[in-house]
């Protein structure tokens, strides 16, 4: 289990995000939501220890996260960041190759070929893993980037906004794929996520932050409602029923 306890992070006066404490539980999905400087972002950073936080901790087995060594937290641990840059020009599988370093050191094994086949299979990226990153639409590498994350094989994969650049039929397949790596394999997936019916539907539990404060986290189905909306992002939303699903119906919404 991951626990986040009082974390708060500063720029310059302004908390960005203010004694948050959560727990993320294991074997399911958990998206961050909230609007638009919320601190999402900036949570998720620090869970991953991207970014050092100014006071509180984030513990993974009941340990500060600060104490692994990077090698191990990185066997455990995964993480895509929102914007992800590269001036070396990489085919996408060598980009997914990348993975298996905290395993092979750069010397790949047999085993690692097969995570890294592994990987490439469940993005569909068969037909372009010799293609150059370069070559490739913004949404085709990032499904290359979230392949990589999956060849990694931690126990935690956290995404930050991985649907960013994808058109619908591609974002409905990660959610797709992130739900079958937790029903079938185990893993516990963090996301932070803008789309609000993505998080409905294929997520087990939401924490919805605002100006740095988590003001709601629980189970989907208590967040996804017309009031919880409401104070998360001041708006009324109208929430439908639709294949046992609940959809937010924003898109006229004031």
């Amino acid at each position: 289990m991951i626990e986040i306890k009082e974390l708060t992070k500063r720029f310059g006066s302004k908390p960005v995000v203010n004694n948050v404490s959560v727990k993320i539980q294991p074997r399911a999905i958990t998206s961050f939501i909230g609007p638009n400087g919320a601190g999402k972002s900036t949570l998720l950073s620090m869970v991953s220890r991207l970014l050092d936080a100014d006071t509180g901790e984030v513990l993974l087995d009941e340990s500060n996260v600060k104490k692994w060594k990077s090698d191990q937290f990185a066997k455990r641990v995964s993480i895509l960041k929102q914007s992800n840059y590269l001036n070396v020009r990489l085919t996408v599988r060598e980009l997914i190759s990348f993975g298996r370093y905290p395993y092979s050191k750069g010397r790949l094994t047999d085993e690692d070929e097969q995570f890294i086949d592994q990987a490439i299979d469940y993005m569909n990226l068969g037909d372009m893993q010799d293609k150059f990153l370069d070559e490739l639409s913004g949404g085709q590498k990032q499904r290359a980037f979230i392949a990589m994350v999956i060849a990694q094989d931690t126990d935690y994969i956290l995404l930050d906004e991985p649907l960013n650049n994808l058109d619908m039929k591609h974002s409905v397949q990660i959610m797709k794929i992130l739900r079958k790596l937790v029903d079938e394999l185990g893993k516990t997936v963090v996301i932070v996520l803008h789309d609000i019916n993505f998080a409905s539907v294929y997520s087990d539990y939401i924490v919805a932050l605002k100006n740095g404060s988590v003001v709601k986290s629980g189970p989907t189905v208590e967040i996804i409602n017309r009031d919880a909306l409401r104070e998360i992002y001041d708006m009324d939303i109208p929430v439908q029923e639709q294949n046992g699903c609940r959809i937010c119906v924003y898109f006229n919404s004031y």
